[in-house]
């Protein structure tokens, strides 16, 4: 007969095939790698059945081991379901959000987001990721990532903001060294500063009349907004950048906007997690926050 039920086992199980293995799991949990291998072994003694098969290599689930993963992960779902549902009746998120960010968020607009959220929450923590590589959420136990580029995992669920536009941007300096385009065909003659991830070496604009693709040329490209944004601080050229990274500095007089009437395509963010029945009382606090203030 099967002894009881050691939920902490079957959840610890559950983690160590989403993550891929031992260590990672161990990670995750913030345990050590033998407490993870103990927690699963004795699981395994207590079913009776070899659930995972170990190599040097990798690890992967047997049929049965397969088929208790799938029925586990529906169950502790449920279970986290309840507790989130007794959560809701709570006034005051608390614990800790783990958020992940481009460098370039993190850098820019994350900071306030971040600070009005723990001004709002303070029972609540939050550890930042930030770091141009997409992460897994629910293998680096993610609670909710910001991103750039529309979704191509269906089991992620995102919630869309639009902020703004791309831009123009040059330093004060140089727009006193060269003279200021009138119309975007005259960028051919400017220095400009291009970002490599761009699939082509133009800037394409609009003013709501002309729609233009212009062809430009510089000296500098990077695959980073803000190298391309330093250097027009400096006077190294025009920038095509997203209008919310030049803000802080347009109100310092250390970028003006170049064709102002002249706009790139408009710049999203969505703030995304993981699909799953009961959204964390964390998660929807901090959505709100980013509504609040992005929303204005």
């Amino acid at each position: 007969m099967i002894g009881a039920m050691d939920l902490d086992g079957i959840a610890i199980f559950v983690k160590v095939l989403q993550a891929g293995s031992f260590s990672q799991a161990a990670k995750l949990l913030g345990m050590p790698n033998s407490t993870v291998s103990a927690k699963v072994s004795a699981l395994e003694k207590r079913l009776g059945v070899t659930l995972l098969q170990r190599t040097t290599r990798k690890l992967r689930a047997t049929q049965a081991g397969e088929a208790y993963f799938q029925r586990s992960v529906r169950a502790l779902e449920e279970l986290q379901a309840a507790e989130n549902e007794l959560e809701t009746g709570r006034a005051e998120p608390k614990g800790l959000l783990r958020l992940t960010a481009p460098v370039e968020i993190g850098h820019s607009l994350l900071p306030a987001l971040v600070h009005a959220f723990l001004e709002k929450h303070p029972r609540m923590e939050i550890e930042l990721v930030v770091t141009n590589r997409v992460l897994d959420l629910v293998v680096d136990g993610i609670d909710l990532a910001i991103r750039a580029n529309p979704l191509k995992d269906s089991s992620l669920i995102a919630k869309r903001f639009d902020l703004g536009d791309f831009g123009l941007w040059a330093s004060p300096d140089y727009l006193t060294r060269h003279a200021a385009p009138h119309h975007p065909k005259e960028l051919t003659h400017h220095n400009c500063l291009r970002f490599s991830r761009f699939k082509n070496d133009g800037f394409r604009l609009t003013n709501g009349r002309e729609n233009v693709n212009v062809p430009v040329s510089g000296a500098s490209i990077a695959d980073d907004f803000e190298t391309l944004r330093s250097l027009a601080i400096l006077g190294a050229g025009i920038a095509f950048l997203p209008s919310f990274l030049c803000s802080e500095e347009t109100k310092e007089d250390k970028l003006t906007r170049v064709l102002p009437s002249w706009r790139g395509d408009k710049v999203s963010l969505s703030l995304v997690y993981p699909a799953q029945r009961f959204v964390p009382t964390k998660v929807r606090a901090f959505i709100a926050v980013a509504e609040e203030l992005w929303k204005k």
